[in-house]
């Protein structure tokens, strides 16, 4: 498609000047030349035609002036017209009142064909930038408000409420997940199994975006959906670790715990598929780890043989779960924040409702971390039994 450029010039002669020098380029489909004799009919040109690119002006003309003609170019808020004005030599304060009113580039009578080639070829290939950047930048907001979306249909697939299990009196929940991204592959959910079970878990998949989001998608349906017919622990994620070896992407893969918690009697089964340990506070405040128990990611290798560990929980323990964003996450010297710091802040708020305690991690992360933007998901999930 040409560029459309209109020649503004009461003297006809220049418009045939114009056309026989670029005459080439008209054959060739490159420049398109529209004329008007004055800045009024121009302007008239301007409001119907929306294709024009680039705009030759003089700036003595009788009915509207090329100054003129300008200024209303500058009213109709268009980024993509751009203007060259014509005048005589010498005439410099024309020339500066044109550029600023929003001249692009100006040349003089007499006409140096040279030098107009060069600057109509500068002037387009300037609209051509503006052009690319304008359409990126749409783009982009059309991505962004997608990833918006995006990220309002992961979150709603997370439990939700507060408390998010208000009927069972056993128990409380409270869960935080902050992705790096718009969207990420942090990931936690709980359920009731049946009347005296509930099943609860986090995972994190490798890498962060909307590839992890997908595949985090699909993890977390895969873990609710085997769980939910009671399976023990480590069968579950023997099953949902062969789902994923065969569907998974190379090199994508998930750490997880899954823990079954009997609300009558607070035993706990759980299993880890290489994930981080998961924190034990006590009524008095101690913080320990969850025993070890065998496990590697899921997704990584067929028939790997899971094992589980079986605790009893006490009146009024806590549970803490969370993704390595939240030991990992570094401050500008690139130190960690650590599993000490993270014990040290479980410590300190042992006693707090499971919200403060959860948003208290938080807290201490991003002020450890300085400000920085957050490198990774962020998850943690806490549980805390009260029968």
């Amino acid at each position: 498609m040409p560029y459309r450029i209109l020649i503004v010039d009461d003297e006809p002669d220049l418009e045939q000047l114009i056309r026989q020098k670029f005459r080439k380029q008209i054959r060739q489909d490159e420049f398109e030349f529209i004329s008007a004799f004055n800045g009024l009919d121009a302007l008239d040109i301007l409001q119907k035609d929306n294709k024009i690119d680039l705009v030759l002006t003089d700036i003595n003309m009788p009915r509207m002036d090329g100054l003129t003609l300008l200024q209303k170019i500058c009213e109709m808020n268009s980024s993509v017209i751009k203007a060259v004005v014509i005048s005589a030599y010498g005439d410099m304060d024309n020339i500066r009142t044109a550029m600023n009113r929003g001249a692009f580039d100006f040349i003089t009578k007499p006409i140096n064909f040279e030098d107009l080639e060069i600057t109509i070829r500068k002037t387009l290939l300037e609209i051509t930038n503006q052009k690319h950047a304008a359409e990126t930048h749409d783009r982009f907001v059309a991505v962004q408000k997608e990833l918006d979306i995006a990220r309002n249909i992961q979150l709603s697939i997370l439990p939700q409420g507060n408390p998010p299990l208000p009927e069972i009196k056993e128990i409380e929940l409270a869960a935080l997940l902050s992705p790096a991204k718009e969207v990420g592959g942090d990931f936690y959910d709980f359920f009731m199994i049946d009347e005296q079970r509930l099943g609860f878990c986090i995972g994190d998949v490798s890498g962060k975006g909307v590839p992890a989001a997908i595949f985090m998608a699909v993890c977390k349906t895969a873990i609710k959906s085997i769980a939910s017919n009671g399976t023990a622990a480590n069968e579950c994620f023997l099953s949902v670790n062969n789902t994923l070896e065969k569907e998974s992407p190379l090199n994508v893969f998930v750490t997880a715990f899954y823990g079954i918690l009997n609300i009558q009697t607070g035993v706990l089964e759980y299993c880890n598929a290489g994930h981080n340990p998961t924190y034990h506070i006590n009524s008095s405040g101690k913080v320990n780890t969850l025993p070890p128990v065998d496990g590697i990611p899921l997704g990584y290798l067929r028939n790997f043989p899971y094992g589980k560990q079986t605790v009893t929980l006490q009146k009024g323990d806590t549970l803490f779960l969370y993704t390595d964003g939240v030991d990992e996450a570094m401050d500008r010297e690139e130190n960690e924040f650590s599993e000490k710091r993270l014990q040290n802040a479980l410590k300190q708020f042992a006693d707090s409702s499971l919200f403060d305690l959860n948003q208290a991690v938080l807290d201490k992360v991003q002020e450890f971390t300085g400000g920085l933007p957050q490198s990774d998901d962020i998850t943690v999930l806490s549980l805390r039994y009260s029968p």
